[in-house]
């Protein structure tokens, strides 16, 4: 089947005109999406590698896939035959590689949906080097050869109300509209179904994951305009746009209305100014508009004319500054969550223990340990993953999960982002580390949390990564820091207790996080990538803190909580500089079994005691009895 596509795309490229010697599949939507809706899983269904992260490259004789270090593990286990990896930070990046082997005036194809602006004017100049030319398709190939492939999602648009959104759609369009004056920028172009979302208080259900509707938004000085497949917009939801001022128009007519908006001829029913105006009324003049080169896809730009303002989006910033009553969402949706993990684990402790005979959560057994065989009954990473998923389904507010759940057992957990499938999924073992990184959706707030635990005895190897996964993870939560310090500065904090032992990780320590939107949300990130210089850390944003360590082939740990940024109270202020810190707003148990307790320092020991407790005073409320003893054993000090 794989080489059956690559051979029919291949036929594509061939009878093109001009023919391509090479055609580029990127991982993104109309909208340079992280997660796509099914249809929009093209270099997936082209390649088998179903991570987040990726870029396809077919050429005339090669498959070439590019990833980044979160996934070489997986994609050398799912590529098709006829596929070949590209660890990108190890091999020449993608449009380097084909400006130095494929041949000069070479034709490479993309489809000008599924780019965005900066990506394709970096393979333009790269490609210039070499006379080779980016060729914008008028047809995605891919679309062209997927038999069956899946319908658009047609779930409704859904209001988020003031009660969990917390600023109305008037207050952030005044904003944005001073942002646009600041720049003398006559509109913008929004093109991130997240900030769409955000902007218009209204979520959907077209990505699995992420509660976002495919849509547009227009906004000028005095007029709104809302892109969306019109059979998603209720009479409810039709009123209340209306109410707000903002005209909703057909998916399909934002080219032709960016087009009209570069001249500036786009105009509202709303508006005044479409009162006694015509073509011949219109003064010849360029308008500026604004287009975030990072979400914008080519299609859309080059109907802007020359006059574009290319800046990171102005409704970034402001969405992750979440505002009190988000942050209120946030903290009890975090609370309801954590009760969920701690159902889980006791209902995953009782079960390792009656099928299995395993020790359990809290004891190590004694001598060598034999595990029986069971002949029902028998746990895999799905069906636990499924339990996990029904724990949450019980909570207020729940609306889903907000990515796939990581659940994975021993060598799977080294693979950073491991998916069980039913065929494949292994048997939860005892004497091998367990690894959980699941969220849910909420009205109120998305969530996202990891832990790894053990059922036997642990090596102490294995105790000896997780305790020094944890001090990094401590480090960094117990962080005090001066206004204006970005999350690259801070990402060393999370490290230094594993490259002290030679250890380390190939992910990002932290990433921002949604008021039920998207898990990973964005300017701010902790990493020891450039990008996360970009963004200072300011008071009300959210980062999660998650280092790990993955050894290949043996066992994977990571943990993971959701921090706030927030003022801290200092003795002095050096230069009158205001401080920040973290609170951390997860709330699960750490398992004690797993530290190895002469590696903490006393600093480190009263900080998880200090957190076990807040644990115990925070889900008291929501959990049973034998549920709450459970905690009260997982949660003694450690010393005790």
């Amino acid at each position: 089947m794989a080489n059956g596509i690559l051979d029919s795309l291949r036929s594509l490229m061939v009878k093109h005109s001009p023919p391509l010697d090479a055609l580029i599949i990127p991982s993104a939507d109309n909208h340079q999406s992280e997660y796509v809706a099914l249809r929009d899983r093209r270099r997936e269904f082209v390649s088998g590698f179903s991570g987040s992260a990726g870029l396809a490259l077919i050429t005339l004789e090669k498959g070439l896939m590019w990833t980044d270090g979160r996934y070489f593990l997986q994609a050398t286990q799912q590529l098709f035959d006829g596929w070949s990896l590209m660890r990108s930070g190890e091999d020449l990046e993608m449009d380097v590689w084909i400006s130095e082997y494929l041949p000069s005036k070479a034709s490479i194809g993309v489809d000008p949906w599924c780019v965005s602006v900066e990506n394709a004017h970096r393979w333009e100049q790269t490609f210039s080097k070499n006379k080779q030319k980016l060729v914008q398709l008028s047809k995605n190939l891919v679309d062209e050869v997927w038999k069956n492939r899946p319908a658009e999602n047609m779930s409704p648009a859904m209001i988020q109300t003031l009660a969990f959104a917390g600023r109305s759609i008037a207050e952030k369009l005044v904003e944005l509209r001073i942002k646009l004056r600041q720049e003398k920028a006559d509109g913008i172009v929004v093109t991130a179904l997240d900030e769409v979302a955000w902007l218009y208080n209204v979520r959907g259900n077209d990505v699995p994951y992420s509660p976002v509707i495919h849509s547009f938004a227009i906004v000028t000085s005095d007029s709104a305009f809302f892109y969306v497949d019109e059979r998603k917009v209720s009479k409810q939801v039709q009123s209340y746009l209306y109410y707000n001022k903002i005209e909703v128009r057909k998916y399909t007519e934002v080219v032709s209305d960016v087009y009209l908006l570069s001249q500036g001829r786009l105009f509202s029913s709303f508006s005044l100014l479409c009162t006694g105006n015509s073509n011949t009324d219109i003064k010849k003049k360029r308008h500026a508009i604004w287009a975030d080169p990072n979400t914008c896809c080519m299609a859309i730009f080059v109907m802007l004319s020359n006059n574009v303002i290319l800046q990171p989006s102005p409704l970034s910033l402001p969405k992750s500054l979440k505002n009190p009553v988000e942050l209120d969402g946030l903290k009890k949706s975090h609370v309801r969550d954590g009760a969920a993990v701690v159902q889980f684990l006791v209902w995953l402790d009782h079960k390792m223990q009656e099928i299995y005979g395993a020790s359990g959560y809290f004891h190590e057994p004694e001598g060598e340990h034999m595990l029986k065989c069971p002949e029902t009954g028998k746990l895999t990473e799905l069906s636990v993953s499924d339990k996990l998923e029904d724990f949450r389904s019980k909570q207020e507010n729940f609306k889903g999960l907000s990515f796939p759940t990581i659940s994975s057992v021993g060598s799977n957990a080294a693979i950073n982002h491991y998916i069980p499938e039913a065929k494949t999924c292994a048997d939860l073992d005892a004497d091998k580390i367990y690894l959980f990184d699941s969220g849910g959706q909420y009205l109120d707030g998305t969530t996202d949390i990891t832990r790894t635990v053990h059922f036997s005895k642990p090596s102490a190897h294995v105790k000896a990564c997780y305790t020094a996964v944890l001090k990094g993870h401590i480090g960094l939560d117990t962080a005090v820091f001066p206004v204006g310090t970005t999350g690259h500065d801070l990402d060393v904090l999370a490290r230094t207790p594993l490259w002290k032992y030679g250890l380390d990780y190939r992910h990002g320590t932290g990433h921002g996080i949604g008021s039920y939107l998207n898990v990973h949300e964005g300017p701010q990130s902790i990493s020891f990538r450039p990008t996360a210089r970009n963004v200072a850390l300011q008071a009300s944003m959210t980062v999660t803190d998650e280092p790990g360590y993955y050894e290949d082939g043996s066992f994977g740990i990571r943990l993971e909580n959701v921090l706030v940024v927030k003022k801290a109270q200092t003795e002095f202020r050096f230069g009158d500089r205001q401080y920040l810190c973290f609170e951390h707003i997860t709330w699960a148990p750490y398992q004690k079994k797993l530290m190895n307790l002469s590696l903490l320092t006393p600093l480190e020991i009263e900080w998880v005691d200090t957190y076990h407790s807040k644990c115990r005073e925070t889900l008291a409320p929501y959990l049973n009895p034998q549920e709450l003893q459970w905690l009260q054993n997982a949660t003694e000090p450690l010393l005790a």
